[in-house]
């Protein structure tokens, strides 16, 4: 089904109403549960207690995405080695990896609430990450592709890297290590320069 033509007026609404924030510790409810609905079909839900050490790890490259009075999405995004990934059972490592770790962002998780899919929102989460990125002299930002999305990252400039993750990694059938350049700092693109239809986000990057 066609995807309904929003209004110039419907879509500054939304713009006006959306705001990206740190994580405070009153969002977990919210974020444990966006992850659990985007993830639990396909048993790639990590739970509660492995996000907040992901973020924990890195509070300030990780954020939610409010709408109006409610948070319907959020990126854990934390500094790690290029050409590596966190390992999805083992959460101890992450402070002390970020700690030793420079040029490279890794982007872990990203989600944004089902029905409010294919408006934009998931770009405006990569915008904002990339400026973060830019922002701290990251060279690049990696992630692992899963759950069939590896022709979305390539169609925003994330290159694959075959072979970093081998089955039985834990990532699922299909995943793939992809990374791009960060671009350098600059002025922010103006709201209408955001494309108007994203894909589902099902646990494209973990």
């Amino acid at each position: 089904m066609a995807e309904p033509v929003r209004s110039t007026a419907e879509r500054a609404r939304q713009e006006a109403a959306v705001r990206i924030r740190p994580i405070v510790e009153g969002d977990w409810d919210a974020i444990a549960e966006l992850e659990r609905d985007a993830y639990g079909s396909i048993g790639l839900s990590e739970g509660r207690a492995a996000l907040q050490a992901r973020a924990n790890a890195s509070p300030a490259t990780c954020f939610t995405l409010d709408l109006g009075p409610r948070t319907v999405g959020y990126v854990l995004a934390l500094p790690y080695p290029a050409f590596h990934y966190p390992v999805l059972e083992r959460t101890g490592e992450a402070a002390h990896t970020v700690a030793q770790t420079t040029g490279n962002l890794h982007l872990h998780d990203i989600v944004v609430a089902g029905p409010l899919r294919r408006r934009g929102l998931a770009q405006h989460l990569l915008r904002h990450l990339g400026r973060i990125a830019g922002a701290r002299g990251d060279e690049r930002i990696s992630l692992v592709s899963v759950g069939g999305s590896e022709g979305f990252w390539s169609a925003r400039g994330f290159v694959p890297h075959p072979r970093i993750v081998p089955a039985g990694s834990g990532y699922g059938v299909g995943a793939v290590y992809m990374s791009k350049p960060v671009r350098a700092p600059g002025p922010s693109p103006g709201p209408r320069s955001a494309p108007r239809r994203d894909p589902a986000m099902h646990h494209e990057v973990n």
